[in-house]
């Protein structure tokens, strides 16, 4: 029997096609990705657009876009074809461009300030969910964890407190704790490194520094993310150095966290590694047996009163988990929700069996792939130096390598887009952004991409 078509919004639709419910993807997002990625990001997508094989859907901002965009499309598609199978893509659309700067320009007639303010607080609020009362505290990182409580107690007794570990342990959750014990009795700043350059550039360009520098020097509580990314910046080393100067001469309390310590900060000045150093500098490391235990039970009692199920797993089901988990807390996570997933589907009690077969490709991975192995045999498959990969020059022979080596780098780490870039010569996170569209565009457009990409996949995990 013949399809029967209708036409709707000048494009025609198979009846057999049913017309998208927004509101039930959304909620198949909130449980699919839980409620703080839910609350903070997707619920702010709308559906601007439907069509027989795509969508368009509104964000508010481009930064917004970005982040979705290299952490949570490929999930999301997957999710919008559970209900629409023949979609294939997703378009974005900046939907309140024009209305945010209509707002801007009448905020700016009354005081600048508002303007820096109110786009601080849209991209970084705390997070009531990280506080300390759910930070599971180990021997990694009792120090760390002690001396932010500390902090909460004696204002600039310890200043700056200075936090450091690898990616994925706790950093991040320190720091937003810290800032909800102080923000009720202090004007506390929350923000990260990169977005402190994101405003100093747009302060620079609108010839509104005067505004951006009072902003920032009024916090009695000044919390700065993954400092390292200042590095290479010199400009903005500049603006960061005095600002970090004027609010220890006003007394403030300085929190700052990092991927390595103050003396290990490539390309930074040395007056600033020397300020870092001067209060209290305490590492985090990586998570023992025992606390990845904990944090695997914490988490399954949160996913239990989430959901309202039972999740099955045997004490020695999650000794194996930690104990086979090599890297970070954010990887443990992972691999616990992906056993339960499969828990889940296949309505099964798993055995350490099962697990095996299950995280095989993840545990391969995790004790595998590093950014530096990509780079290397990249630029051995393609007969390049790794200098002149990672070099300045666009040249397409040097260029498209690059790309790849970035595009696995994504695919195959956990790294974010930010460090990514700073591996390749401190590129920025928007070039490691269009390097993977490329890339991911070649690879469906052309055999001979595709043909490489696997082959330099299957030396990667073949070199272990």
């Amino acid at each position: 029997m013949d399809k029967i078509n209708t036409k709707k919004n000048n494009i025609y639709v198979s009846e057999e096609e049913k017309t998208l419910v927004w509101d039930d993807i959304q909620t198949s997002f909130k449980k699919t990705f839980g409620n703080e990625i839910y609350n903070s990001w997707l619920q702010k997508i709308s559906l601007v657009k439907e069509y027989n094989d795509y969508l368009i859907l509104g964000v508010p901002t481009r930064f917004f876009r970005d982040w979705i965009v290299s952490r949570y499309l490929d999930k999301i598609l997957e999710q919008v074809k559970g209900f629409k199978l023949s979609l294939n893509r997703i378009e974005f659309k900046i939907i309140d461009e024009v209305k945010q700067s209509q707002e801007f320009i009448k905020i700016n007639e009354l005081n600048k300030v508002t303007e820096i303010k109110d786009s601080i607080l849209n991209y970084n609020r705390l997070n009531p969910n990280l506080n300390f009362e759910n930070f599971i505290q180990g021997k990694s990182n009792d120090i760390a964890l002690s001396y932010s409580k500390k902090v909460c107690e004696h204002i600039s007794r310890y200043n700056p407190l200075y936090i450091c570990g690898g990616v994925g342990l706790g950093k991040t959750h320190l720091l937003n704790a810290i800032g909800l014990a102080l923000q009720n009795e202090n004007n506390v700043m929350f923000i990260s490194a990169e977005r402190f350059m994101y405003h100093f550039i747009k302060s620079i360009k609108k010839n509104d520094m005067v505004n951006f520098k009072d902003f920032f020097r009024k916090s009695s509580v000044f919390i700065i993310d993954d400092i390292q990314f200042i590095s290479g910046k010199e400009s903005l080393q500049e603006e960061f150095f005095h600002t970090f100067n004027s609010l220890m001469d006003k007394g403030s309390q300085i929190i700052i966290s990092s991927d390595r310590s103050p003396a290990k900060l490539d390309k930074v000045q040395d007056r600033i590694k020397s300020r870092l150093s001067g209060g209290l500098v305490v590492d985090i490391d990586s998570p023992d047996l025992e606390l990845k235990s904990k944090i695997i039970k914490k988490k399954i009692e949160e996913i239990e009163i989430q959901f309202k199920e039972n999740i099955n797993l045997s004490d020695e089901v999650i000794n194996f988990i930690a104990s086979e988990t090599k890297t970070n807390i954010r990887e443990l996570i992972g691999v616990l929700n992906r056993v339960i997933a499969f828990s889940r589907v296949h309505n099964k009690i798993l055995n350490i069996s099962d697990c095996k077969n299950i995280l095989r490709d993840v545990f391969n991975q995790i004790r595998v792939i590093t950014v530096d192995k990509i780079q290397n045999v990249v630029s051995n498959y393609f007969n390049i130096s790794l200098s002149d990969m990672l070099s300045q020059r666009r040249s397409r022979p040097l260029a498209r390598p690059r790309q790849i080596a970035m595009f696995l780098a994504k695919k195959m780490t956990s790294r974010s887009l930010p460090e990514i870039g700073r591996r390749f010569a401190n590129r920025d996170h928007t070039t490691v952004i269009h390097a993977v569209k490329t890339i991911s565009r070649l690879a469906d457009q052309d055999d001979e991409m595709k043909k490489n990409i696997n082959q330099i996949q299957s030396l990667l995990l073949e070199q272990q």
